[in-house]
């Protein structure tokens, strides 16, 4: 029976359960067993007997243990899978190294960007306002509010190659301590963002009485002032008034130049992109998840970069990236990353498990374990060159991983930081996202999502599952939608104005 008229979805000959395609009535045929009950779409069923307390397979992993007696035909979820105390009972094969690939041929391909003095390569030609504190977050957005599509016609017309001036404002900056972990996070963050190749030139607003001082942060960061680069505070300006008019006075200096540029041909080296799941359901391990992956080998054969990320989604995985390590120390540094994340949230009582989501957990979804394989999958095949922290500048092609929560704008904000020039979203439950400067590509995992929600999403992987598409040809279409929204062609978020508000960098440590 193919995948296309098959009610279930067999994904190893080993695993013990199946995944239903669509809503599975009692007393239907699944393989040797009858199903007992109804099965949601997405939702596992049993296909033999499981004893209580047993390893529960899916992808040929362990995604659970079984809490009770699972019979053959049984729903499986929640109420009969856990982790618990089982959470660390088995051992993943770490295998330093074990899969690492041999280095492809490179191939050439190229996509059209912006050219900086500095050689960076964008995406976009933004202008960007960043808020060095909470306090001053009204005043960015009152500067890019003058420069909005209301006011577009008066004050972009004569500069057709900017694609807009967005804030980036956040909740931070302030009460805490001054060179705490977190101070560091937010002037890297922000550093990151500040130098972005898809900013044609940034403005940075303070109060002037905050802890992340501008002056500190330009010098530890080794930045300077300039043409491209102008902060001030509000305090030493006059107040919000006269801050919002000197803003506005200093954009209208700088959108000359930044119109001064036009779209190249660029080798695909230069594209970088953060890989991002959201919304995550039954089907994101097995159609927009695996097929992004496919993306992601072709963009490495071709000298890309791609960044993994969201370390809780991960969570029982990481195997899978070790034995992928292109040398111990990366795989090292990868597991020193989740035992960090084991030692945080302990100190802030809670666990790793506390994943997956009520709406994963609607979508299929059952244990951390299983959220993870299939997050993996982002991924593809290739070999892991590098391991980030958060916010670091990402230098190296090829796969890398970087250290972020697994809460998506803060995931994807360290991410654009590190460099990335465009995201992939892939979404089983629905995603309303963008990500300024870096347009956003949603996938959505199911069809049944895309004829709800199609006006949010780029490209339907629900095909996979329907048997229109497969993994490689959807992987392909992604692939050549990453080239030609790299080129400029908008995406859905964008058309929609998403990505002001999406700036989260990862607030971590007391607030005082």
């Amino acid at each position: 029976m193919s995948i296309a008229t098959a009610p279930f979805i067999r994904l190893h000959a080993q695993d013990d359960v199946v995944i239903a395609r669509q809503q599975l009535i009692g007393g239907t045929a699944v393989e040797q067993a009858t199903v007992k009950g109804l099965i949601p779409a997405g939702h596992k069923v049993a296909v033999r007997e499981i004893a209580s307390g047993q390893p529960i397979r899916r992808y040929n992993q362990i995604i659970g243990f079984a809490s009770k007696p699972i019979h053959a035909g049984e729903h499986v979820h929640v109420h009969n899978c856990t982790v618990g105390e089982h959470k660390g009972s088995f051992e993943r094969e770490y295998a330093f190294c074990a899969d690492v690939q041999a280095d492809h041929s490179r191939k050439h391909r190229e996509f059209l960007g912006y050219v900086r003095k500095n050689g960076q390569v964008a995406t976009r030609n933004y202008i960007g306002i960043l808020s060095s504190v909470n306090c001053s977050a009204t005043v960015a957005r009152g500067i890019a509010d003058f420069f909005s599509s209301h006011h577009r016609p008066a004050a972009l017309a004569d500069f057709p190659n900017v694609d807009g001036v967005v804030a980036l404002t956040h909740a931070t900056g302030c009460g805490m301590d001054h060179s705490g972990l977190g101070m560091q996070l937010l002037r890297r963050t922000m550093s990151g963002y500040a130098t972005h190749a898809n900013f044609a030139a940034v403005l940075v607003v303070g109060l002037g009485c905050e802890t992340n001082q501008i002056a500190a942060w330009l010098d530890h960061n080794k930045l300077g002032e300039g043409p491209t680069l102008r902060p001030f505070n509000i305090q030493d300006v006059g107040g919000t008034n006269k801050a919002i008019e000197k803003g506005i006075a200093l954009i209208k200096e700088m959108l000359p130049e930044a119109n001064a540029i036009a779209r190249q041909a660029c080798d695909l080296s230069h594209l970088c992109v953060g890989l991002q799941c959201g919304g995550s359901d039954g089907y994101s391990g097995i159609s927009a998840n695996p097929a992004l992956g496919v993306a992601v080998d072709l963009l490495v054969e071709h000298g890309g970069t791609a960044i993994l990320s969201e370390t809780p989604e991960i969570y029982g995985a990481e195997h899978l990236l070790t034995r992928r390590a292109v040398n111990q120390a990366v795989a090292e540094k990868l597991l020193q990353r989740i035992r960090w994340w084991e030692q945080y949230t302990a100190v802030n009582e809670g666990e790793m498990n506390n994943n997956p989501s009520p709406g994963n957990k609607a979508g299929g979804l059952t244990t951390i374990l299983e959220k993870s394989l299939g997050a993996v999958a982002k991924g593809g095949t290739s070999s892991l060159r590098a391991v980030y922290e958060y916010a670091e500048p990402v230098s190296e092609h090829g796969l890398v991983y970087m250290d972020t929560p697994g809460y998506d704008p803060v995931s994807a904000t360290g991410q654009v930081a590190g460099g990335a020039n465009i995201i992939c979203f892939t979404t089983g439950r629905g995603s309303a996202y963008g990500c300024a400067p870096s347009p956003s590509l949603k996938l959505a995992t199911n069809s049944a999502l895309w004829q709800r929600q199609s006006d949010d999403i780029d490209i339907n992987c629900g095909e996979i599952i329907d048997g229109s598409s497969n993994l490689q040809q959807m992987g392909e279409r992604i692939f050549e939608l990453m080239i030609a929204t790299a080129s400029g062609q908008s995406t859905k978020s964008e058309q929609h104005g998403y990505g002001q508000n999406e700036f989260v960098p990862w607030q971590v440590g007391a607030v005082m």
